[in-house]
């Protein structure tokens, strides 16, 4: 699932008219990582595995929407940092690519 759903999200990335090739192509590579880091982490935390892929498919949903509602992207990237809060110790690469992809798909909105 959470494979299919990060899929997802790189071909709404890949299609969003509003997204520069530049942004595009970063968004996939940190998708790429969070990929394997989501997969890692589903192994022993499921349930929080699902939860991270999922806010990351609503953030790039409202981050690449042409007529964006700013407080709905904040609100879904919020929730896609506090689904990988409390692993910073066990997964912390996985937290610093949602980290580097909250702010990406923030920067959206500029």
């Amino acid at each position: 699932m959470i494979e299919k759903t990060i899929s997802e999200i790189e071909e709404k990335i890949s299609g969003a008219e509003s997204v520069s090739a530049e942004r595009k192509k970063e968004l996939l590579k940190l998708l790429g990582t969070l990929k394997t880091e989501v997969a890692n982490l589903s192994e022993t935390h499921g349930e929080q595995a699902d939860s991270i892929a999922g806010f990351a498919k609503l953030s790039a949903h409202e981050a690449t929407r042409v007529d964006q509602n700013p407080e709905l992207r904040e609100l879904s990237i919020k929730g896609l940092q506090s689904s990988a809060g409390g692993f910073e110790q066990s997964h912390p690469r996985l937290v610093q690519i949602v980290n580097a992809i909250s702010k990406t798909l923030s920067d959206l909105g500029i």
